[in-house]
């Protein structure tokens, strides 16, 4: 997908995002606010999948799994939060996300008593990646 297609559909999960932050507030467990945006996503008739496997290879072997939360229209993926507020390693688990698939672009969104967004990109040329 080209830059300018990732700009829309990102600006599409953003405002989706924000009416469920506006409509749900802080202090639910993430699965709730996981619920709300796939059904926010499908209003906007964009498809998401939610708890998607991940496997971490090195070598040709599986060495780890992960669980996405939501990937869309299979070129974004989106980690919820619902923390105090969004830490270094909120970061780096969605890069580790980005990192294990063909995926190169993600957000970070947190619904905590401020609502929290952080963009990530990731090119990694030995996965035949490029931008």
């Amino acid at each position: 997908m080209k830059k300018e297609g990732v700009d829309n559909l990102t600006s599409k999960i953003i405002r989706a995002y924000y009416t469920v932050y506006n409509t749900l507030g802080f202090g639910f467990l993430e699965k709730v606010y996981e619920n709300a945006m796939i059904l926010e996503l499908q209003k906007m008739n964009l498809h998401g999948k939610r708890q998607v496997p991940l496997k971490v290879l090195y070598d040709g072997n599986t060495i780890g799994d992960y669980y996405a939360d939501i990937i869309v229209e299979d070129v974004l993926i989106i980690e919820l939060k619902a923390a105090e507020s969004l830490r270094e390693e909120h970061e780096a688990q969605l890069l580790n996300y980005l990192r294990a698939t063909n995926i190169e672009y993600g957000l970070l969104l947190n619904f905590g008593k401020s609502p929290q967004i952080k963009r990530k990109i990731w090119t990694n040329i030995y996965l035949g990646k490029s931008k």
